[in-house]
């Protein structure tokens, strides 16, 4: 019997399937991803503007000066906001010169941009000098102009007097034995102690304005102290405050005001007693925040801001024995 050998069982391999190659496919954009046209706007044309001018050009010698600049004659008009007649004051670019700083205004006005009624503003020019240009702008059509009474004069011989003095800001005296007399034979020496914020008692002579000036700092006390001419009984001064606030009369270089609790002054007066009025003079101004320089003041008058509760930031005093002759 012949027997038959069975084969063994394998199992068979199916080839694998090769994956066939990914194509990229671009994303589809959604609505969100997809902006929308911007719509076409036409701004419609305006004409030009082209205001009248006319410039001035003026040599300025080194050191801090005074710029004062009169009132201007024209329509009052305003274009596109822009209030004319305006005088603007620039230093322009020079080869020769370096430029000539313009430190403030006391108009009320921002920068170096001053209204038809004129104003003040205070210079700072290099060792070797410089240039200022002043251009006087009126409405189209109109002639510009410029005033008269256009005055450069040093700051530190500016005399006291008329509104538009200018204070310079100072530094306290290491020591006030160092600090000559007055040039003026007739004129007391005095010392003035302020108490100022954020300084506390700073002590000046008094040769001009003493204070801070564009600084902002308010004067919250001070004090008077005659050197010559007079006694410390002499002389009497009061402070005045916000909402009306009012001291009595202080003398004796006393401090008039108050010291560590942030109450400002608006305004000053100073006198002398009454048998020495016959014979000196007292003149003083007051520095202001956003008033400005005041008018001058004289033997008691209250030197006040011509905005109300205005802060005090500098005064200017001098006491001058009178010409007998």
């Amino acid at each position: 019997m012949s027997t038959t050998k069975a084969k063994p069982l394998t199992r068979q391999r199916r080839p694998s399937a090769r994956p066939s190659p990914v194509v990229p496919q671009p994303p589809v954009a959604s609505q969100a991803t997809i902006p929308a046209p911007l719509p076409r706007v036409i701004v419609p044309a305006t004409p030009d503007i082209a205001p009248q001018t006319l410039a001035r050009l003026i040599r300025v010698d080194p050191g801090l000066h005074v710029l004062s600049v009169g009132p201007i004659d024209g329509p009052p008009d305003t274009l596109e906001g822009i209030a004319f007649p305006a005088i603007q004051i620039t230093s322009p670019p020079s080869a020769l010169f370096d430029p000539v700083e313009v430190i403030t205004a006391w108009n009320g006005e921002a920068g170096a941009w001053l209204g038809a009624a004129g104003g003040v503003v205070v210079l700072r020019s290099p060792p070797g000098g410089g240039h200022l240009l002043i251009t006087s702008y009126a409405e189209p059509g109109a002639a510009p102009s410029f005033s008269d009474d256009i005055d450069l004069r040093p700051l530190d011989r500016a005399p006291i007097a008329g509104p538009r003095a200018q204070p310079e800001r100072i530094a306290a005296p290491s020591k006030f034995a160092d600090v000559p007399p007055p040039s003026d034979p007739r004129e007391a020496d005095l010392h003035i102690t302020l108490h100022i914020a954020r300084q506390g008692d700073r002590s000046f002579p008094a040769r001009g304005w003493v204070g801070n000036l564009g600084r902002r700092l308010q004067i919250e006390a001070f004090s008077i102290a005659p050197r010559s001419k007079l006694s410390p009984a002499d002389l009497e001064y009061k402070a005045f405050g916000p909402q009306g606030r009012e001291t009595r009369w202080t003398s004796e270089a006393k401090l008039c005001g108050t010291r560590g609790r942030g109450l400002p002054l608006t305004g000053f007066a100073v006198q002398l007693l009454p048998h020495l009025r016959p014979r000196f003079d007292v003149l003083y101004q007051g520095a202001f925040f956003n008033s400005g320089i005041s008018g001058l003041c004289r033997n008691g008058e209250p030197c006040l801001p011509t905005k109300t509760d205005d802060l005090l930031e500098a005064i200017n005093l001098r006491v001058i024995e009178r010409d007998e002759s």
